[in-house]
């Protein structure tokens, strides 16, 4: 596997963590710890949480000299989103049959909302086909995907369509030359590789770091992969072997991780009240409860 960005990783840890529970901010200091565990510096853990505060994933708050990081609402959706998939039973399976095709135009003042766009498209399995013609997989639901981008897309800013082939018209070599299949078999053979074996429960101090690089691990993966149809793969293929890998060592770690974050989150200080205007302290505002939306 490559070097696991902390961006990777803190969104892993959230999303496992904190996207279905009440557990209130996280304290900026825990985050390093878990981090350090995975390999990355105290520096690149700050600037990582800076950079999710100006993305809008993230809120920073503070409780005496504490820095408290918290989901936002589109933080909340993004996380939900993808754990969705993280979660399925089969992750690499397409969604329904033919082929969803997507053109999409944007300002070139707006190269952020761009990035965001095609990043989401490419986790939903989308490959740029050719002038500005993106190809994915089945029929993707790119109204619950684009959800988080909503508000931020132009006014028919987009254009997409289902589509099947044709006879006399093989889509073969197009999907060959929208996804490198020999690329996508490696990085589940490198998962494979790192996953399955038992001492991989012991790459880092905690079992909470463990897991955390496990998932952060598992979303490359399904990055990576764009859930192809069958015919385009060999009775070798790996993704099968990936799943059963990340379930087995997902359950290992489950318990002793779980346990990790509850003494975490119970270590966390109590945040401090304002006082009101009669000198009294003010009541703490309530902490809302985040459930997974069925889809």
């Amino acid at each position: 596997m490559g070097r696991r960005q902390p961006k990777q990783l803190l969104l892993a840890f959230f999303g496992e963590h904190v996207v279905d529970d009440v557990t209130g901010p996280i304290r900026a200091s825990a985050l390093i710890h878990v981090l350090e565990g995975a390999q990355v510096a105290a520096p690149a853990t700050r600037a990582t949480l800076d950079r999710l505060v100006h993305s809008g994933i993230l809120a920073r708050s503070r409780s005496g000299r504490e820095t408290l990081f918290s989901l936002t609402e589109h933080g909340i959706a993004v996380l939900r989103e993808a754990t969705y998939r993280v979660r399925g039973p089969r992750p690499f399976d397409p969604q329904g049959s033919g082929w969803t095709l997507v053109t999409f135009s944007i300002p070139e003042g707006q190269r952020m909302l761009r990035h965001r766009l095609r990043s989401t498209l490419t986790w939903e399995g989308f490959a740029p086909l050719r002038d500005g013609l993106w190809l994915a997989p089945g029929e993707v639901d790119l109204a619950g995907s684009l959800e988080p981008l909503r508000q931020d897309l132009p006014p028919n800013a987009m254009v997409a369509f289902h589509a099947r082939e044709l006879a006399g018209f093989p889509i073969g070599e197009s999907v060959r030359a929208a996804w490198d299949i020999e690329a996508i078999r490696s990085a589940h053979l490198a998962f494979i590789d790192v996953w399955s074996d038992p001492a991989a429960t012991t790459m880092a101090p905690s079992a909470l770091t463990v897991r955390t690089m496990l998932v952060a691990d598992w979303l490359a993966l399904l990055r990576a992969d764009p859930r192809l149809p069958a015919e385009f793969m060999d009775a070798q293929w790996p993704a099968t072997r990936s799943a059963d890998t990340y379930r087995r060592m997902h359950k290992k770690l489950a318990e002793p991780s779980t346990a990790e974050f509850a003494e975490l989150v119970a270590a966390r200080p109590a945040v401090r009240r304002r006082s009101g205007p009669s000198g009294r302290p003010s009541a703490p505002s309530p902490t809302r409860s985040v459930a997974v939306r069925p889809r």
